[in-house]
């Protein structure tokens, strides 16, 4: 069909790019599609004939069938593989062409990218999708930055394909510049926290308070019917209940090794939130333990020289771990839309903190009905500081504190180690603490270093003192 025009183009044929395609097709949208191996999005359009995929074998017949301006979306492994896609497009694109990467690109690659097309008739904007592999094929949820006109061009083809919650769909301009990008980046980051936080909570029902496979499984699934309502709760509920088909009476989960993977994103997210001066200690705690999962022998060789006591949870219920989960969920979240504000003023992205929680509460990986709550904060006028200051929020805090308490401390008692859970409390009570412990350490630092410090009845005067004088 060389006299076809395609609405949208797609390039990389993986799992995310074959099911974005198929999603744009599913809603009347005329597709083009490109691999590097053709024979790849060859069996795909054969595999899918409904798709009416258009494939073609070079980006020049590519680029040739889509209406102007062009609206062309890369999906291809992060880093030199964008880079080596965009400059062979470069030559082939006019005046209002846009190129939109939706990998999982790091941001500062996309601010790169973004000056590179300066002054070159076409545009490029960074988009983050989150939803996995069904989201992306259902509907998932996205995160286009870049310049309004870009906005408004890709709107039609971009709404259409977009997850739909209760609150609207899930696609927003997220902001000027990378801020797409970098919104993708911190889902990304609490995602981590989540996932962390999740898995500490189900090993101190099993292994704290005793409970079988089966009662973690209904557990999660009765949370899920109420605050902790989300789509990773969900599946935790699910992964318990599946048995291990090698070993009688066994759950699959236990068979898998405790070594956690991760692509960067979480890592990506602590760098920002340093640079940007953000404390996101829940966040930074499950990348930690990600690294020290990692370390599978070293973690056994340790475990046999200290020989740990470890013993069952004492003085906690079910319930306390709920409320512990959820509060630490709030401290999580709290410290991501932090950095996201940070990113918003510094960057000048012109980012919504509400709009943003609006998109995640349905498609993406950390979609829950807590979203919408966040989303209501933030729509407050004044909208509030940080999240854990909103009012709700707060109350919300105060009723989960006394369980909280009991479960880090009963786990610190046990010998339990949860990193998440105890660093969202630690990040808790010195967010509260009016005057801490910073008084020494700027001591400290004048004492050695002359770096001076402010007094109480003076801020804002610097003031050294000869210590040993």
């Amino acid at each position: 069909m060389t006299d076809r025009k395609n609405d949208v183009a797609v390039i990389g044929m993986g799992v995310m790019g074959a099911n974005l395609a198929r999603n744009f097709a599913s809603r009347g949208l005329n597709v083009g599609a490109y691999n590097r191996t053709y024979e790849t999005a060859q069996k795909l359009a054969e595999a899918h004939p409904e798709a009416k995929l258009d494939v073609v074998q070079t980006l020049k017949e590519l680029v040739a069938r889509l209406e102007r301006p062009r609206r062309i979306v890369v999906l291809v492994n992060a880093g030199n593989p964008v880079d080596a896609v965009i400059n062979e497009l470069d030559p082939l694109l006019e005046a209002g062409d846009i190129v939109i990467d939706a990998g999982n690109s790091l941001y500062t690659d996309s601010d790169r990218r973004a000056a590179n097309a300066k002054g070159k008739p076409w545009r490029f904007v960074g988009m983050g999708v989150s939803g996995g592999s069904e989201g992306a094929l259902k509907g998932p949820s996205l995160m286009p930055g870049g310049d309004l006109d870009a906005w408004e061009r890709l709107k039609p083809v971009l709404e259409p394909i977009a997850a739909r919650s209760s609150s609207g769909l899930c696609v927003t301009h997220c902001g000027l510049g990378s801020a797409g990008h970098f919104v993708k980046m911190v889902h990304n980051g609490i995602e981590y926290g989540d996932m962390q936080l999740i898995a500490e909570t189900a090993l101190l029902l099993r292994g704290g308070l005793g409970l079988e496979g089966a009662a973690v499984a209904e557990t999660f699934s009765r949370w899920n019917q109420g605050d902790l309502s989300s789509f990773l709760i969900e599946i935790t509920a699910d992964i318990f209940k599946v048995k291990d088909l090698k070993v009688p009476n066994a759950l699959l989960v236990d068979a898998i090794l405790d070594k956690a993977g991760q692509k960067g994103t979480g890592k990506w997210t602590v760098v920002a939130a340093a640079e940007l001066g953000i404390a996101i200690p829940t966040i930074t705690a499950s990348v930690d333990a990600r690294i020290l999962s990692s370390q599978k022998d070293t973690r056994v060789k340790a475990e046999a020289a200290h020989r740990p006591a470890r013993a069952r949870l004492t003085g906690v219920t079910v319930d306390d771990l709920a409320n512990a989960l959820y509060a630490s969920k709030i401290a999580s979240y709290t410290q991501g839309f932090q950095l996201l504000r940070a990113a918003s003023t510094t960057f000048k992205y012109g980012t919504k903190m509400s709009e943003i929680a609006r998109i995640w509460t349905a498609g993406c990986i950390i979609r829950a009905s807590f979203l919408e709550r966040i989303q209501s904060a933030f729509a407050a006028s004044p909208e509030p500081e940080l999240l854990a200051l909103a009012p709700e929020f707060v109350s919300d805090l105060a009723k989960r504190l006394p369980s909280w308490r009991r479960v880090v401390s009963a786990a610190s008692l046990a010998g339990v180690a949860i990193p998440g859970l105890a660093t969202s409390l630690a990040w808790y009570d010195t967010l509260t603490t009016a005057r801490g412990s910073a008084n020494l350490i700027q001591a400290q630092r004048d004492f050695f270093g002359s770096h001076t410090y402010e007094r109480v009845d003076a801020p804002g005067v610097a003031v050294h003192t000869e210590w040993t004088a």
